[in-house]
């Protein structure tokens, strides 16, 4: 039985992977700068770029979401006591348009992770392609840690939708 016990959970869960994602960030942020300016060889030069890039999405991302988790948990929480029609007409369609979003975002990050993949095997043997070696590897590994964050985002938010929509379908 969805309670408001669930929506509050739902939405501390959502604003501690924004917590996750900001150090996520800053340390891949921090590493590329590392890695750029002070170690300077192309391996670690092509580490830095995707840590970098994908670093300031997390920062951002995270940083969204850290944000506007407390006022969405308690405008759903008075949603469930004081307005159900609320859930129903609001929450319920915005938490739709976010597991579609979820869906475009994982095969963004699914393709990343294969170029990652492509080119740490293609160019994990050859010294002078050593800038692609690091730049497959640090994006395998961000996009990888993407993924996981976003596939367990989006199996919660799921649970969520089915908890609402048994909510406001017993109303």
């Amino acid at each position: 039985m969805f309670s408001r016990q669930d929506v509050e959970k739902y939405f501390l869960a959502e604003k501690q992977l924004g917590l996750v994602f900001i150090i996520i960030g800053a340390i891949a942020v921090v590493a590329a700068i590392v890695f750029f300016f002070l170690l300077k060889t192309a391996f670690y030069k092509g580490l830095a770029i995707p840590l970098l890039i994908i670093g300031l999405i997390q920062l951002i991302a995270g940083n969204t979401v850290y944000k506007k988790s407390d006022e969405d948990r308690k405008r759903n929480v008075y949603a469930y006591d004081m307005n159900p029609a609320q859930l129903k007409n609001e929450e319920l369609p915005r938490m739709q348009t976010v597991i579609k979003k979820f869906v475009v975002i994982q095969w963004v990050e699914m393709a990343l992770i294969v170029t990652g993949l492509v080119l740490l095997f293609y160019c994990r043997a050859n010294t002078d392609k050593a800038f692609w070696y690091g730049f497959g590897i640090a994006l395998v590994i961000q996009a990888l840690l993407m993924f996981v964050a976003d596939y367990a985002a989006e199996r919660r938010a799921q649970q969520y939708i089915k908890g609402i929509e048994s909510f406001v379908n017993r109303k």
